[in-house]
């Protein structure tokens, strides 16, 4: 047995998996420091992000690697790497910000927060790298359960109590349907392994139509809960008002990003054969999300809740990518992720900023906000204009990309209600652009922040701005990792 251990792992797997070995030892190592209490919580985000900047470095400087490891159950190259970096620079702004938050909030950042993040990031690269279903769904359960936490993480707050255990039983129930998917899957070709996978069912040496039938449908029943898809996403709008407001600025990005990054890898490696009889519901599904995302955030009044129902209708508009089934449209999701994560960091942050310590913020809220902090309201601005898809900003570009790719391949009438859906978008944006510069000041908008939150909200919207201008150079890097995978 350990002979055929040590014939199984090589030096080239260890090397593989080197980023997911430094953020081990990094969150061993501040979990046993908090443990031994002789770190303070400026210790351990220091070693936290020195982790994840180390593990971003190596990451990067193998960008040119490809191969699988383990014997087959990883797949690395391009893609993996694109969303392996974009997965780091989240975690790590999520990091930087977060003691600051917490104590307004009244929590304390203690060593168990860092750990919990870091966690997350490894199964998120775990979900992406994934060449096998059954490390998938190891990924999957380690960023859910690390989400599990960091959603209640403000133990005092009943709002973040019922968040996270909404989270918990919704997030179990649907990891239920995707490992019973998973063993259906294996029941029907034999095995777990994407490439075996897709040879049994091109050779036809499948045990029932029916039961792999049943298992893809199953595992995009996870999927969809993972990045909130109708009729999949009543959860998101609790959770995402409740949970603290940088974790949902997180949770709403990088997971978001980790389960439409296996979903893509998956359907195209392992079930190319079969996908053309999934169309039909992927192009149901894009339609749903869009339109009953929009219609919802129209009549919330709480800015988490609309951002939320927002972040349902920008999950519809990635589906076109994945629907498209082309590398064109997974060039155009990839580029879409980095526009709207920066998007939505930005927006979260700010909404930290602002909103009071003991109750949700409204629209009312920002009343008179750009009249005494002007960067703030610019700012924000900028990402509800992006958010919204209107030129110069990246916004226009990403849905652009994903929309033309659409119509490139006939799917007009979706391209259509894609387009509506974007008008309909704009109503509740500008609503909170009118509210910040043209309704009378209101005495109760007194945001705290410190001049590093105020330099980083700007580059973020100074990005948007620039990739909205000349968005070449990501457009040429989405185009290399898109074709990867194909």
């Amino acid at each position: 047995m350990i002979e055929n251990m040590h014939q199984f792992i090589t030096s080239t797997d260890l090397a593989g998996i080197t980023p997911e070995i430094i953020l081990t030892l990094t969150a061993i190592c501040v979990l046993s420091l908090e443990m031994m209490r002789f770190s303070k919580p400026s210790f351990s985000l220091l070693i936290a992000v020195l982790g994840l900047g180390v593990a971003g470095i190596v990451i990067f400087q193998g960008a040119g690697y490809a191969g699988l490891l383990f014997g087959g159950m990883l797949k690395i190259n391009l893609f993996t790497t694109f969303f392996d970096l974009l997965y780091i620079a989240i975690g790590l702004a999520t990091l930087l910000f977060s003691p600051g938050y917490l104590e307004k909030k009244g929590g304390v950042f203690r060593g168990e927060y860092p750990v919990l993040i870091i966690f997350s990031v490894i199964g998120m690269m775990l979900m992406t790298r994934a060449n096998d279903l059954l490390i998938l769904f190891l990924g999957l359960e380690l960023l859910s359960l690390s989400l599990y936490v960091l959603v209640g993480f403000l133990k005092h707050n009943l709002l973040s109590n019922e968040a996270g255990l909404k989270y918990l039983l919704l997030g179990a129930f649907s990891t239920g349907f995707f490992l019973f998917g998973a063993a259906l899957t294996y029941g029907a070709t034999g095995a777990t392994n994407y490439n075996e996978i897709a040879l049994a069912i091109s050779s036809g040496s499948i045990l029932s139509n029916i039961y792999l039938s049943l298992g893809i449908g199953l595992l995009l029943i996870g999927f969809a809960f993972k990045v909130a898809l109708v009729p999949f996403h009543l959860w998101s709008p609790d959770v995402y008002q409740g949970a603290p407001t940088l974790i949902t600025g997180f949770l709403c990005t990088a997971p978001k990003a980790a389960g439409f990054g296996a979903l893509i890898k998956l359907f195209v490696t392992a079930f190319p054969e079969v996908y053309p009889n999934w169309e039909n519901l992927f192009w149901i599904l894009a339609a749903l999300t869009m339109t009953v995302g929009n219609i919802s955030a129209l009549v919330q009044s709480n800015v988490k809740r609309m951002l939320a129902f927002s972040s349902v209708s920008h999950a519809g508009y990635l589906v076109l990518g994945v629907l498209v089934y082309n590398w064109v449209g997974i060039s155009a999701v990839l580029f879409y992720f980095v526009v709207y994560s920066a998007m939505n960091l930005g927006a979260f942050l700010i909404i930290a900023i602002v909103e009071k310590e003991d109750t949700g913020i409204t629209f009312k809220d920002y009343r008179g906000l750009a009249a005494k902090h002007p960067w703030l309201a610019i700012s924000m601005g900028i990402f509800m204009l992006s958010l919204a898809g209107f030129p110069p900003t990246a916004g226009f570009i990403a849905k652009y990309g994903l929309l033309s790719a659409a119509a490139e391949n006939n799917y007009i009438w979706l391209v259509i209600i894609a387009v509506l859906n974007t008008i309909l978008s704009a109503y509740y944006y500008l609503r909170l652009i009118v509210n910040m510069y043209m309704k009378d000041e209101d005495e109760s908008v007194q945001p705290k922040y410190a001049a590093i939150n105020q330099v980083f909200v700007g580059l973020l919207a100074l990005i948007i701005i620039i990739l909205g201008i000349t968005p070449g150079f990501l457009l040429k890097i989405a185009d290399k990792a898109a074709n990867t995978v194909f």
